[in-house]
């Protein structure tokens, strides 16, 4: 697979995981009103997956985006 190609193909997934579980969470905290929707926490629900998944998407990018010469 082309470099550029397999990179997009990473991040894509890389996005739709942390929209996922981000969203999950979001539904579970606002089902127990444990925030309200707009606020300071949900955006801290976000925010803070998205940190977590960039974490994670660094420390997994070498072993899947590597040549494959």
């Amino acid at each position: 697979m082309e470099r550029t190609l397999k990179g997009v193909a990473y991040v894509s997934v890389w996005v739709l995981l942390w929209g996922t579980v981000a969203s999950l969470m979001d539904y579970v905290l606002l089902e127990r009103e444990l925030y309200a929707g707009g606020s300071f926490g949900q955006a801290t629900t976000f925010v803070g997956y998205g940190l977590a998944t960039v974490v994670l998407a660094w420390r997994f990018a070498p072993r899947f985006l590597q040549s494959e010469d």
